[in-house]
């Protein structure tokens, strides 16, 4: 089987050459970019807005190479990404809006429109099946991802507390899924809903269609039915004050998987291509409202139509890099009590893990591990 093909180039500029934009753009060529059929085409290109106060996330910049590249193909590019389950300045399209407005992602700094593709309360999401999927049998997707003809994922490579690292994979897998559909990967149960938090309004129980709400009249406070809750969701879009939450109770390995058969119900049976920046790698997800310094040095950009081979050669990168100084990672391996895992994520966050999502793409057909990396 003929290996996978990654596209790597450095982050050098020198004085009066081309800036990282215009590398950027020459990397996606190279990288056969311009094969896709896109003339007249609706592409969604998926990134991170990052959270607010969280200051390592992609640059709009780099979103407005791509767009750029895609409308000279002919291409009616859009950025997206999907309402996040837990509360926070994108839990609704409003906020999230604002959010990406805040972070600096406008249609005049990135050169097209933006949508927040499970709709306003994260609940418009459609059920897309996974071919082989152990864990999932249909990924509740942001209908105006699936609604698109092409898929490009921009993904900033950086480390993560649950997942180890935060690559190609779970921007796809886990950004494209609905508020419904990250619940559906963090957790297996039923809501809990806090009586202090919740007014009454009975939003949540106009949504629910397995009688899993009981409105008490006496305290004027929502509640869950146990027998009859099957954990779909939706209520935590509906609610408005953040009285609803789900528990984060599936284990990494199992989130890790679930990511991939999401990935998988996303590119599917349609163009798709992927790149990946490996800079600014913060030791946590760009969901937090905040980001600690690097834990490894800026290496480069990477493109791929292979989006698991495209994260193999990114983490391979990072693995072979030198830890920087004053980070986590380095403060970790200080420590008298420090157990060598060989591995700089692992080794920044001993509670994550990441080998069983890779592991698992290659299991269920997502892509290759083995690889080409292409010097450009």
């Amino acid at each position: 089987m003929e290996k996978s093909k990654v596209f790597f180039t450095d982050l050098r500029t020198p004085a009066y050459g081309d800036g990282l934009t215009t590398k950027l753009q020459k990397l996606l060529k190279k990288a056969g970019i311009e094969q896709l059929d896109m003339d007249g085409k609706f592409v969604a290109i998926k990134m991170h807005f990052g959270e607010l106060g969280n200051l390592s996330f992609l640059r709009p910049n780099y979103a407005r190479a791509v767009a750029d590249l895609v409308k000279s193909l002919g291409g009616k590019p859009f950025l997206t990404d999907c309402n996040t389950m837990y509360p926070g300045s994108r839990k609704n399209a409003l906020e999230h809006m604002e959010c990406a407005w805040q972070n600096g992602f406008t249609p005049l700094t990135v050169g097209c429109p933006i949508i927040i593709a499970d709709g306003l309360k994260g609940t418009d999401d459609i059920d897309v099946p996974v071919e082989g999927g152990e864990y999932v049998k249909a990924a509740k997707i942001g209908r105006a991802v699936m609604d698109a003809d092409v898929f490009i994922s921009l993904t900033h490579f950086k480390g993560h507390e649950a997942t180890g690292f935060g690559g190609t994979i779970k921007n796809i897998g886990m950004g494209c899924g609905s508020r419904a559909g990250k619940t559906e990967q963090h957790s297996n149960g039923i809501p809990t809903i806090s009586s202090r938090k919740c007014v009454g309004c009975k939003r949540c129980q106009k949504e629910c269609a397995n009688g899993g709400l009981v409105f008490d009249a006496e305290t004027k406070k929502m509640t869950v039915d146990t027998e009859h809750c099957v954990g779909c969701s939706r209520c935590l879009g509906a609610c408005n004050f953040d009285a609803i939450t789900f528990r984060n109770s599936n284990a990494n390995a199992i989130l890790n998987c679930k990511m991939a058969e999401y990935t998988k119900a996303v590119i599917d049976g349609r163009p798709n291509f992927h790149i990946s920046l490996v800079i600014d790698v913060s030791p946590n997800c760009d969901c937090h409202g905040e980001n600690d310094v690097p834990i490894l040095p800026n290496i480069g950009m990477f493109a791929s139509f292979d989006p698991l081979a495209l994260d193999q050669a990114c983490v391979d990168a990072c693995l072979k890099a030198e830890p920087m100084p004053n980070s986590q990672l380095s403060d970790n391996m200080s420590r008298p009590d420090f157990v060598d895992h060989h591995d700089h994520f692992t080794n920044s966050t001993p509670e994550s893990e990441w080998q069983s999502c890779l592991e698992h793409a290659d299991k269920i057909g997502l892509g290759s591990r083995d690889y080409e990396l292409i010097v450009c």
